[in-house]
């Protein structure tokens, strides 16, 4: 993958940069307007003053700095006053242009290599704890594919002459693990039928019919199914699903009472990890939780979520997915066809290739199977396929 590089579109990223300063201008005017007063946005310190003092915007609830002890102006924390003020979704807006141009957009066409013409990132194999590959010298796992700049910027990877770039995504892969170490029935049962697993919790925790749960509750339960294996409180439930707290604990009790397989894995695996001091993956990838009996109760809740997580991502994407990775090599060279798949990206649960356009329709079914037959787990594996001439305009063709 570093060798092989992928193709990038350094033109469609000039233009991109030209858009992006226009509106980063547009929302610095704004927000000046909204401060009544010039300021600079990106100073914390003068950021703070404007908010929590000029526009007297409440504080409580909002975290401090380990630094100084004053009030944070970190994403998560401005997130919570987006509902207080039209210069807290502007203030964000603008951040997000600003470290997209400064990380992607105006660094990319630097990074491509002259002999090559594509951009070589590099894979870490032993940056993270959980076992999955990192990316760094551009870091190509962490363009936002939920903004909407995010995914334009995605359209400047690009595939070469006669190929298509092809995705394999798998679906709900940490969940689907999740179901399998934690042995719970409901959960296993609905990824064997093929149901929507995030419409089924809600109709189990919101305790609806199938067929009246509301986006809204659907959305609700997608953040509690992946809130729960990072040891989600009610805190966080409350601002991710925009509900009180005390209905988020109450879902969350709900939760663990209709899937009391994922509330015994919760429990036995932190057991587990004061006893051993470790944690595990399906495939015995450890990880040494070093603050599982401390007496710092924040602390000991850090290492109990740690614990708790470890072992269903490190199995998934650290892994399910790079098993899949051998046996997709393992069958190109085997068929000898490294001239038409050849795989460029690893993004955490996603493989990106390049196929010779004539022959996606037969081989991207082939590497799909391959994947989804990685490891048998009790529940199906299930990896979506999207092609295009580039990797923020792909179709779903399998």
């Amino acid at each position: 993958m570093e060798d092989r590089g992928i193709a990038v579109d350094s033109s469609f990223l000039r233009g991109l940069a030209s858009e992006v300063d226009a509106k980063i201008k547009t929302l610095t005017k704004k927000i000046h307007t909204a401060a009544g007063e010039e300021f600079n946005i990106a100073s914390p310190k003068q950021l703070s003053h404007i908010l929590f003092e000029k526009l007297a915007l409440v504080t409580r609830g909002l975290r401090k700095t380990a630094k100084g002890g004053v009030i944070s102006t970190r994403e998560s924390e401005l997130t919570k006053l987006r509902a207080a003020h039209p210069i807290i979704s502007d203030i964000l807006d603008h951040r997000e242009l600003a470290k997209i141009k400064s990380t992607y957009v105006d660094v990319l066409p630097g990074l491509v290599d002259a002999k090559t013409g594509r951009l070589h990132t590099t894979f870490n194999q032993v940056g993270t704890a959980t076992g999955r590959l990192s990316s760094l010298n551009p870091n190509l796992q962490n363009i936002p594919i939920l903004s909407e700049i995010g995914r334009t910027i995605r359209k400047a990877f690009v595939a070469g002459a006669w190929y298509a770039l092809v995705s394999f995504d798998y679906s709900q892969i940490e969940l689907r693990v999740a179901a399998h170490m934690a042995g719970d029935q409901k959960m296993i049962a609905a990824f064997q039928q093929e149901q929507d697993i995030h419409r089924m919790t809600a109709s189990e925790v919101f305790n609806v019919p199938l067929d009246a749960v509301t986006p809204e509750l659907r959305r609700a339960a997608k953040t509690l199914n992946f809130g729960v294996l990072y040891g989600m409180g009610a805190s966080a439930l409350s601002e991710g699903a925009d509900m009180s707290r005390d209905d988020a604990h109450r879902f969350i009790e709900e939760y663990f009472h209709d899937f009391s397989g994922i509330r015994e894995y919760v429990e036995k695996t932190k057991q587990f990890a004061r006893e051993h001091g470790f944690v595990e993956s399906l495939f015995g990838r450890r990880r040494y939780i070093t603050d599982i009996n401390a007496a710092n109760q924040r602390v000991r809740s850090e290492a109990e979520r740690m614990a708790v997580n470890m072992p269903i991502q490190a199995t998934a994407t650290g892994d399910i997915i790079k098993m899949a990775m051998i046996a997709v090599d393992a069958w190109v060279r085997k068929e000898n066809l490294q001239d038409d798949v050849r795989l460029l990206l690893q993004v955490h649960d996603e493989l990106v290739f390049e196929i010779k356009k004539d022959k996606v329709a037969v081989l991207a079914p082939k590497i799909k199977a391959i994947m989804e037959s990685a490891t048998e787990l009790k529940v199906p594996l299930v990896v979506d396929v999207k092609s295009g001439p580039n990797w923020g305009e792909q179709k779903i063709i399998l």
